[in-house]
């Protein structure tokens, strides 16, 4: 048992909740960024601005036409695994060949693939850092190990995986269109912990395909978290940190919030309010990429998804027109809202004496 645990160390492999569920997950959202985000985005700026190179197919690929976008968001797979494996800091031989795995498993998982590129990328990168460099033909080995229990796995569990995650998220999609109110708090609340916490929203509601009115929920909650530390801290950390939480992320309060829990209090109360407000006032659906509806106010993710949605919706003749009510709504939910009920929650929590000055202060 002593010669196998100074194996793994030897291969640094550590079976772990940091490693797998922070480390792991939060590597595949910025895979996911850099892949389906962004290729969304360029699709959505080539056809609001007309751009004719942005629209036109430039890659044609067994009969299927791909714009600069679309070739963006078909290497999302790829990408994901990549990703990961070098949060599981692969070697080469290892990460270059989870390209092939991740494009299987994502490929496999239909709807859910994210979550089955999640579980079958940490597999086969682990399986290959254990085999790497332990024969004298290790640039035939490494990859043949890692790509063939890459496909295997994906060929075994993904569709399972990614049907499972498909119902998940549409039991969730399901239960806020029928009960918007209570499941417009409890959505809003969770994803925005989530974003504060050290693991990855943006990941989650990808992995789930959380959209409709439960996508507009967790913008809510994440958008609530985000401008309201960023404004309630605002009188520690002035405008660096009111930049930094409010278009960055919110988990830069993270140690604070360790140290005294109880600053938590007005941004998670906030999203408990804009929550169902977003879901039963505004009827606040993301209609866009997934991941989108775990950004809150990240780089204007969360925002430019929720507009996205709107124009394929009019594309495709299931909304008429994006409104003024459509856009007051966005603005209050992740601006307005957040920055006012924060501040007011967070002053009767002042008051109560729970939190204290200089409690947010970034580091």
């Amino acid at each position: 048992m002593s010669s196998f645990k100074e194996f793994l160390k030897r291969k640094d492999i550590e079976v772990s909740f940091k490693r797998y569920c922070i480390d792991a997950l939060g590597a595949m959202a910025q895979g996911l960024f850099c892949s389906l985000l962004i290729g969304t985005i360029i699709n959505t700026i080539g056809t609001q601005f007309h751009i004719p190179f942005l629209m036109v197919p430039v890659a044609t690929v067994a009969g299927v036409e791909y714009t600069v976008g679309g070739i963006a968001t078909a290497m999302s797979g790829p990408a994901m695994a990549v990703a990961i494996g070098y949060a599981l800091k692969c070697p080469p031989l290892v990460l270059f060949s989870m390209i092939a795995v991740g494009f299987a498993s994502n490929a496999l998982g239909g709807a859910g693939g994210p979550l089955a590129v999640l579980f079958v990328a940490i597999i086969a990168a682990e399986c290959g850092k254990a085999i790497s460099k332990e024969t004298k033909v290790d640039i035939l080995v490494t990859p043949l190990v890692t790509i063939g229990i890459g496909v295997f796995l994906s060929w075994l569990i993904a569709p399972p995986i990614g049907k499972a995650a498909m119902w998940v998220g549409n039991l969730i999609m399901w239960a806020t269109d029928l009960q918007p109110f209570l499941m417009g708090i409890l959505v809003s609340v969770v994803v925005g912990m989530a974003l504060t916490l050290p693991i990855s929203s943006a990941a989650i509601c990808a992995a789930l395909g959380l959209t409709g009115l439960a996508g507009g929920a967790a913008v809510a909650g994440c958008c609530a978290q985000m401008i309201g530390f960023a404004v309630i801290s605002f009188k520690e950390n002035r405008w660096g940190g009111l930049v930094s939480q409010g278009i960055g992320t919110s988990m830069l309060q993270m140690g604070n919030i360790v140290k005294n829990p109880r600053i938590w209090i007005a941004p998670t109360l906030t999203a408990a309010i804009t929550g169902p407000i977003a879901t039963c006032l505004f009827k606040l659906k993301m209609n866009g990429a997934p991941v989108s509806s775990g950004m809150g106010t990240c780089g204007l993710v969360g925002q430019i998804g929720v507009y996205t949605g709107w124009v394929n919706d009019v594309a495709s003749g299931v909304k008429e027109a994006i409104t003024a009510f459509d856009w007051v709504g966005l603005i209050l939910i992740s601006f307005v809202l957040p920055a006012v009920l924060s501040l007011i929650i967070h002053y009767f929590v002042k008051e109560l004496g729970w939190v204290k000055d200089g409690d947010l202060k970034l580091s």
